[in-house]
């Protein structure tokens, strides 16, 4: 498969995901007939393939990563306030979905202007907002596992400043990786696939927490969100199987279905999201753009 395939798919992998869990999202398990295809609908009214912040924020950081070519934390922050601020790199006009901790992590950086200390460090901030859009990060620097893994870590400091939230992300953005350079889901999902020093609560999902889930808790918790979104990798053989799956998990259904896309794309490229699927989605074009120039930096860059 063609190494273009695989960073497309996880680019809309992220938004078809994302797109199929919005109408449902905070919906408790089992409140709602079973998802079979994508709609629009849900508190906020949204036009079928709407996406939310979890694709805006990563389209955010291809960005940043693409226009500095390489990693600035800075530069990731102040592409978030344009999103936050003018709804830049949105599916609507405005921005709109992003969390208690996004908001206040980005408050503080526009007060103090100090992107070193903007993310968040108490023990309720582990949410799933700096693992929701993580793709690009591990997309780039895919051929070099070590840095991938490191600067995974570090976007999440933006606004997520917790061990177990830079955690989740240093071990998915491995996953990605991985996936990225071609691995099976097979090596990937292994006990044994991540060999560093991980929170405890990160290395028991690592450690294959999420097959002993019948079914995972999907709420926006960082660490139930990756153990969902690996669950249903998992369970799935095909990614509109996984993602249906995910979504129909409940809870924070957008982010779950938005994180297993990121990986089950990159693992099985563009074509293996349907068709119809991708179509619906908003703004298509400019995800498939982005994921290009993502692409073409990082081969630029000799990665």
């Amino acid at each position: 498969m063609e190494e273009r395939s695989r960073v497309r798919g996880s680019l809309l992998g992220l938004a078809v995901g994302d797109a199929l869990g919005a109408p449902y999202e905070g919906l408790p398990p089992g409140s709602f007939d079973p998802v079979e295809d994508m709609v629009g609908g849900g508190h906020r009214g949204l036009p079928v393939g709407t996406w939310t912040d979890d694709t805006s924020m990563a389209l955010c950081l291809a960005d940043s990563l693409v226009a500095r070519r390489g990693f600035d934390l800075r530069d990731q922050l102040e592409r978030y306030l344009r999103w936050l601020e003018d709804g830049y790199l949105s599916s609507a006009e405005y921005a709109f979905g992003m969390g208690n901790t996004v908001s206040r992590a980005l408050a503080r950086y526009e007060l103090t202007g100090d992107a070193s200390s903007a993310g968040l460090t108490e023990p309720t901030s582990a949410g799933n907002g700096s693992l929701m859009r993580l793709a690009p990060v591990p997309l780039f620097f895919a051929a070099d596992r070590a840095e991938a893994i490191r600067l995974s870590g570090e976007s999440s400091r933006a606004t997520h400043a917790t061990r177990v939230a830079v955690d989740a992300c240093r071990y998915f953005g491995a996953l990605i990786a991985g996936a990225g350079s071609g691995l099976a889901k097979a090596q990937l999902l292994a006990d044994d696939y991540f060999d560093g020093d991980l929170a405890p609560e990160v290395k028991e999902v690592a450690r294959g927490s999420f097959r002993r889930s019948e079914p995972p808790e999907a709420s926006g918790y960082v660490v139930h969100t990756l153990e969902a979104a690996l669950w249903a990798l998992d369970k799935s053989s095909s990614f509109r199987e996984g993602a249906l799956l995910a979504v129909n998990l409940g809870g924070d259904t957008d982010t779950t279905a938005a994180v297993f896309g990121q990986l089950a794309g990159a693992l099985e490229g563009e074509e293996a999201i349907p068709e119809e699927w991708r179509a619906k989605l908003v703004r298509r074009e400019l995800i498939e753009r982005m994921a290009d120039s993502l692409y073409g930096a990082r081969r630029a860059g000799g990665r």
